[in-house]
Order: C-alpha cells, then structure tokens, then sequence
C-alpha cells in the first residue's frame, strides 16, 4: 500500500520529471488551517525541516494559517524536529477545563493556548526572526463593520451576525467577502512573500517581538471556540481570528513566483481557498496559481487504516467527551502510522525522477 501521493501543476510536474524533487528548488512552503488533520503531517514536517531542507541553504519563505502558522514557527525554530515533536505532544495533550457535558469557553480555551505558545515560543523571538533560512508569514483574518469587535454582545449577537454576512457574500464572490474580512499578514520583514497577494483584500504587517506570539494566537483563533485576539501590536486595531476563514489551504498566486518550487505538505490533494468555500465544490478545483505547486498528501488506502478510517478531526472532541484518554489514544496512534508518510518522501527524494499526478 502507498501511504504518500504527489500531485503537482505542470511546471512541477515537468520539473519532477527531469531532476526529481531537489531541496535546492524549494522557495516556498505553506501549511494550512485543519486543526487535529495536521498531526498526520508531523513525522513529515520533522523530516522535510529537521533534515532534507537542513542541507541545502537557499531561502525558504514558510507560510502558515491556524495550525499551519503554528507548525511554521516551530520550523523556524534552530531545533526544528525537537520543536515539532513538542507541537504534536502539546496537540495531542491538549485539555480544557469545563462543566460536565458543557464545552468549554472561548475565554478558557484561548488563555490556555496563549499560555501554551509563551511556553514554547517565550524568550525565543529572536530565533524564530532571526533564523538565516526561513522568513515566517503568519496569516490572520481580521474581521471589519460588524466583525471588527468582539466584547460580550459582540461574541453573542453581531459576531454571528457579521459571520453571515461574510457567509453569503462569500457565497456571491470570494473577493466580496473582504467587505467583512481582510487578510493580515504578519510577514518577516527581511524579505517579502516572493508572490502576489492581489486576489483579496490583504494588509501586511511586520512581524516582531511584540507581535509573535499573538499573531500566531489570532490566526489559530477559530471563532466560537476562542476569542479574537484583539489589537495585535504594530496592526491595525481590530479583532482578529483564524487565518483559516480568509486563507483555509493558502490557494495563493504560487505562479507568479519568478523561480524555484512550492512544496505543500497537505492532508488532502484539494487546495480549498477559504474555510467559507469548503461547502463550495467549485472553488476546489485547481487554478493556474498552483502551476509551480507540488502537494504531498496521505493516501485515501492509507487513511482507510486509521481509528475510524478517517484523519484526526476537530469532531473528535465531541465524540470522546470527557474521555480524555481515548482522544489521546486514537490521536497517537495516528501520528505513529504518519511516519509513514516521512519514510516515503525520504525514498522519493532521492530519485532522479518523479512522475507525479496532475492536480485536479
């Protein structure tokens, strides 16, 4: 059974085919929103940054919206693989107080995770800013009108109003979605993303310091289950939530990129532009801006072996309720079947040719 398939545009592909997939050609990598499915992506992410892109020494802009930002800082860290194995740990760990039968607050929700990335990334700004390969892009959505606060009548009345507002005008154009939510980019400021960033309304910001950890707090800010990070440093004032409802799987202009290869380890072979387009099945097809792109996605056989036969999923914390133990259970026992998908890709690189299947 193959646990790893490679889909690529045909720049890609015509590149793959000639020299095979070369640390060198990378420029780009993004990781996109899908809470607990990105755990599958952990033995891989630990491989791909930890050693095989370890030894070449070109830049690497690294991309990232909810857990993606999360899992890009983490890669940004010198002690990328040891950094990771603890985001895996810390996701799979992760517990809230809350009243039998009740899920828990946002307010909780969000204090213990904000808590969680002073943990990790506290102290050590400076590493994941100033790493010489890679330049971290945090994407965040924050919200404008309606959605451009959220104090207690706002989580209760206009933040849901304000999402239905964001939903159906979504639904007529994806650019007029924007009325309600921008993009906010929280960008290294040593090199700009090297695409564009014209098909929605985008701003992009510094990152810094001050800034760190809650952008990447924000972007992982999903909303109804945390708060919306309010105000973020050097930003425009505001609240701010998921990278995910602007940029759900970072479906990005990747071919204006005047060079190199975008290597996109994903749960799935669809690149889904926002979360508000994933009931859109037109918006799943692959466009002209994923020419250069090549994914790396988990079989459907390999999958199928699973608990459940299914990825981790953020359903899974209803399923199990209060038992804490077998969320834990099922979710490791996941993440030890994804080294699978680390141990194939460290065949497939070292082929002098790949012959990968078009994205569709």
């Amino acid at each position: 059974m193959k646990s790893l398939e490679v889909f690529a545009g045909p720049r890609a592909r015509a590149r793959l085919r000639e020299v095979g997939l070369r640390a060198a050609d990378v420029r780009v990598v993004p990781a996109a929103a899908g809470g607990p499915k990105g755990l599958v992506l952990n033995p891989l992410d630990r491989f791909v940054f930890g050693h095989w892109l370890a030894g070449a020494s070109q830049v690497v802009h690294l991309a990232g919206a909810s857990i993606g930002a999360w899992r890009m800082a983490c890669a940004s860290l010198p002690d990328a693989d040891a950094a990771l194995a603890r985001l895996a740990d810390d996701y799979i760990h992760q517990r809230y107080e809350h009243a039998p039968g009740r899920a828990p607050t946002p307010r909780h929700v969000s204090a213990v995770f904000g808590a969680k990335l002073a943990e990790r990334f506290g102290g050590r700004e400076a590493q994941v800013l100033g790493s010489p390969r890679y330049r971290l892009h945090v994407f965040t959505s924050r919200g404008r009108h309606l959605l451009g606060r959220e104090g207690r009548l706002g989580s209760r009345v206009t933040t849901p109003l304000g999402y239905v507002g964001a939903f159906a005008t979504n639904a007529v154009s994806r650019r007029a979605m924007g009325g309600w939510l921008e993009r906010v980019v929280f960008s290294d400021p040593r090199e700009a993303l090297p695409l564009h960033l014209r098909d929605y309304r985008t701003r992009v910001v510094a990152l810094d310091a001050a800034n760190l950890q809650p952008s990447i707090l924000a972007s992982c800010s999903i909303p109804f289950w945390l708060e919306a990070v309010r105000d973020v440093p050097g930003a425009p004032p505001g609240a701010y939530w998921d990278g995910g409802i602007t940029d759900y799987h970072l479906h990005l202009d990747y071919a204006s990129m005047h060079e190199g290869l975008v290597l996109y380890p994903h749960f799935q072979r669809q690149i889904v532009p926002g979360w508000l387009d994933k009931a859109l099945r037109h918006r799943h097809r692959a466009s002209g801006r994923l020419a250069n792109v090549v994914v790396l996605a988990p079989s459907a056989e390999w999958i199928a072996t699973l608990p459940g036969a299914k990825l981790p999923d953020r359903n899974d914390f209803k399923v199990f309720g209060d038992d804490f133990d077998g969320r834990v259970a099922v979710w490791s026992r996941a993440l030890d079947e994804s080294r699978r998908l680390a141990d194939e890709f460290a065949d497939m690189v070292q082929r002098a040719s790949i012959d990968a299947q078009p994205l569709d």
